[in-house]
């Protein structure tokens, strides 16, 4: 089955939704992120992606506060998994310690790939890489810098240490609707033996039913935003349709 992960991207102890990544096109949908959290735990999600935003560009935990509480929310009900700030060894193992499923790792998988290999070898199955790419290319820092990777050269990186999946989030449409990305992260899927979930862009029931069909089974799942929020993506027919595939 499909997993689709309702996401809560934090700023400011906030739940909002980015346009393009930019910080100063936030728009705020909740000032509970707790609540939020058990509002999709009781629609019946098993999964939950987290991204503490400001943490990303100041590359330390700036939300713990409102993920300890989401994690309270939604006790063992919810596999969580966040991103965002954590770019040391003792960030990973106090934040898996607090329950989380998984751990991502963006900024440092370019920075110092050692780190993520070590953190997959010592953490089986609660290592994952963001992998965020603008123009082709990998971006870090809170998408604020281009590096001169691709997805694939960053993914096949991390072939065969233990990474338990790579997320996949295409910039040019994050938050603005306009559909997944769907041949770049199939052809990133296909190139590596790593999980890959699917993020940025995922905008309507039609999505979904691609992600139900035989082409995108490759996938381990995709990221919903803004299209869960705007109701544009009813989340009992969403999972009904995800089931059956």
């Amino acid at each position: 089955m499909p997993i689709l992960f309702p996401a809560i991207d934090l700023k400011d102890g906030e739940c909002v939704r980015l346009k393009l990544g930019l910080m100063e096109e936030a728009t705020v949908y909740n000032a509970d992120p707790a609540d939020q959290a058990e509002a999709f735990r009781a629609q019946g999600f098993t999964h939950l992606h987290v991204v503490d935003l400001n943490g990303a560009f100041e590359g330390r935990a700036v939300n713990a506060g409102a993920v300890d509480a989401i994690l309270g929310a939604v006790g063992t009900d919810m596999k969580v998994q966040l991103g965002g700030g954590i770019r040391r060894m003792e960030d990973i193992e106090r934040w898996l310690d607090k329950g989380l499923s998984r751990v991502i790792l963006g900024t440092v998988a370019v920075r110092d790939p050692d780190l993520v290999r070590e953190a997959a070898r010592r953490f089986p199955g609660r290592v994952a890489v963001g992998i965020d790419a603008k123009g082709g290319y990998v971006a870090v820092e809170g998408w604020a810098e281009s590096s001169t990777l691709t997805a694939i050269d960053l993914a096949r990186r991390f072939e065969d240490v233990g990474v338990s999946a790579i997320i996949y989030t295409d910039i040019d449409r994050d938050g603005i609707l306009a559909g997944i990305n769907w041949d770049s992260t199939i052809e990133l899927a296909r190139a590596v033996g790593i999980p890959v979930i699917a993020s940025g862009g995922l905008a309507s029931m039609e999505d979904i039913e691609r992600l139900a069909g035989p082409d995108a089974a490759i996938l381990e799942g995709a990221i919903s935003g803004r299209a869960l929020y705007d109701g544009r993506i009813d989340p009992t027919e969403a999972l009904a349709r995800l089931a059956r595939a």
